[in-house]
């Protein structure tokens, strides 16, 4: 969503490196390009004023003019400033301290309140907690089973009495305001913790609509009301968030469709204006797709510093412990990496998610967008098709593969024969890879310790090769003695005891080929 005012920022700080020095006329252009990039994205104007001023403030204040390097300083005030502007500080769900935690949607319709009232209620659920989903959107037609059938997708219970309207000529029959009371009535009495009201929404602002919403804020008094914002909604987004906040003074805001390609300034609008945080986002279509909102995380992403943290997270979160436990004793045991464990590594990496989402979070993925925009997400199940069309024998020794195998994996997974060859290849140099990482495992340079690495095989084969003995019977007993001679003599150079060859006292671990500090380690202070 924010890849234009990125690559507009970007491009802005650019013209900043390599001056040591920036002039009060350097800070002017610098902020006017901030602006016009602030405005193209739709950010409101009142923002976009109180934000440059602020930066030209600050950039022409002692903390540029003394910095080492004033270009980088200037990007670390945009990054604060725009911290600032999207809340600060991540806000969490303040849960009740006795009794169900209820939390009150509201937003316009087509916001997307219904599915996100499935994705928070799975993502609560993810947390620990027992979420209960209440249909109280009784006006749009179908409301009511499509949250039943979000609830399903997501493993949650719906508190629905009432169908709701199924044509819009269709009087809708129930009263919202007493659905959500015995919607809390009966989380309380099946102890669940968490309840999530599903309002009612309108194309636009609507005076009685707001009433209702007004009427069941009183009814159920919750800890929460979450304004969702469609975050493609452009310059209109303050004015309905200030309208929605008169109207039943929400706590938090959630920004859906961040996946979208609109310009995105409702997301730095909207938090600034209403002065209520931005709690959640909502990033794809996916129940999965929806994270809690952190203003920093947010800002590096904006600035292309990547949101690495985020990335970590979601590959703690579906990474499989058991799994990576497996690979690592396969290290350990400098076994053969084979294709089951190059698909359970394919797996573990689909997982987590888009892969072009994770590599957007990466610093610098700007640079690269068009490429990453490009890559075919189906890349991974061609992969899988293309290994489980193989036998359990060709998975554990691929080099049988000869040309007519690899013509009956194609045909059995349906791809061209260049393509399991393109696989074979990556596959090859993975396996090359994973040896070299098993391998250095170890201390280089100790031949028969775990792991000892290309550092020992190297010095084996370049040690001069043993001298063939001669045929002469009496020039082969002269080289036999001098060998046992040289023998002894290396003996009486070597103290029994020593642990390397060498009296504790004289031991010098630089002579060893080992990683830099380890010498430390085995207690050399040289």
């Amino acid at each position: 969503m924010f890849n234009s005012l990125s690559d507009r920022l970007t491009a802005t700080f650019k013209n900043l490196r390599g001056k040591g020095r920036l002039t009060e006329a350097d800070v002017d252009a610098t902020v006017r390009e901030i602006r016009r990039a602030l405005l193209d994205a739709d950010v409101a104007v009142s923002v976009v004023r109180e934000f440059t001023g602020r930066v030209r403030e600050r950039a022409l204040g002692a903390e540029v003019s003394g910095a080492l390097n004033p270009s980088q300083q200037i990007v670390k005030i945009v990054n604060e400033e725009l911290v600032e502007i999207l809340g600060g500080e991540t806000r969490r769900i303040r849960l009740a301290k006795t009794g169900p935690t209820v939390i009150m949607l509201a937003g316009l319709q087509g916001a997307g309140k219904t599915t996100l009232a499935g994705k928070l209620s799975k993502w609560l659920k993810a947390q620990g907690h027992s979420p209960m989903l209440v249909a109280c959107d009784l006006q749009r037609p179908n409301a009511v089973t499509q949250l039943q059938v979000v609830g399903q997708r997501a493993g949650v219970p719906v508190f629905a009495p009432h169908p709701g309207a199924t044509s819009e000529l269709e009087h809708p029959a129930g009263d919202p305001v007493a659905v959500a009371r015995a919607g809390v009535d009966e989380a309380r009495r099946t102890l669940h913790d968490v309840v999530i009201v599903d309002t009612a929404g309108r194309l636009g602002v609507d005076t009685e609509m707001m009433e209702q919403a007004r009427q069941i804020r009183r009814a159920i008094v919750p800890n929460e009301v979450l304004f969702v914002i469609d975050s493609m909604i452009g310059q209109d987004a303050v004015n309905t968030a200030l309208a929605f906040d008169e109207g039943v003074n929400f706590t938090g805001i959630v920004l859906s469709k961040l996946d979208g390609d609109a310009r995105g300034g409702a997301a730095l609008s909207v938090a600034s204006v209403t002065g209520k945080p931005v709690m959640f986002a909502s990033t794809g279509e996916g129940l999965d797709d929806f994270e809690l909102f952190h203003p920093d995380r947010m800002a590096s992403r904006i600035l292309d510093m990547g949101d690495v943290l985020t990335l970590i997270e979601q590959a703690e979160k579906s990474w499989d412990k058991d799994e990576a436990a497996r690979m690592a004793k396969k290290f350990a045991d400098q076994e053969d990496f084979t294709l089951d464990d190059f698909l359970a590594q394919m797996q573990q990496i689909r997982n987590m998610g888009s892969m072009k989402k994770m590599l957007m979070m990466m610093p610098g993925a700007q640079n690269i967008r068009q490429q990453l925009e490009q890559f075919d997400e189906r890349e991974i199940d061609r992969v899988e098709a293309i290994v489980r069309s193989m036998t359990p024998h060709e998975r554990v020794a691929p080099k049988i593969i000869n040309g007519s195998r690899r013509a009956r994996i194609a045909r059995g997974s349906g791809v061209h024969v260049s393509e399991v060859n393109g696989l074979l290849e990556r596959f090859a140099q993975a396996q090359k890879m994973m040896k070299k990482m098993a391998a250095g495992g170890g201390m280089p340079g100790m031949p028969g310790m775990p792991g000892a690495g290309g550092a020992a095989r190297k010095g084996a084969k370049n040690a001069p090769k043993k001298k063939a003995r001669s045929g002469n019977p009496a020039k082969a007993a002269q080289e036999l003695r001098d060998a046992e001679a040289r023998r002894a003599a290396g003996a009486k150079a070597l103290p029994t005891g020593a642990s390397f060859g060498q009296q504790g006292g004289d031991f010098d671990p630089s002579q060893l080929n080992l990683p830099k500090g380890f010498d430390k380690f085995l207690g050399g202070d040289k």
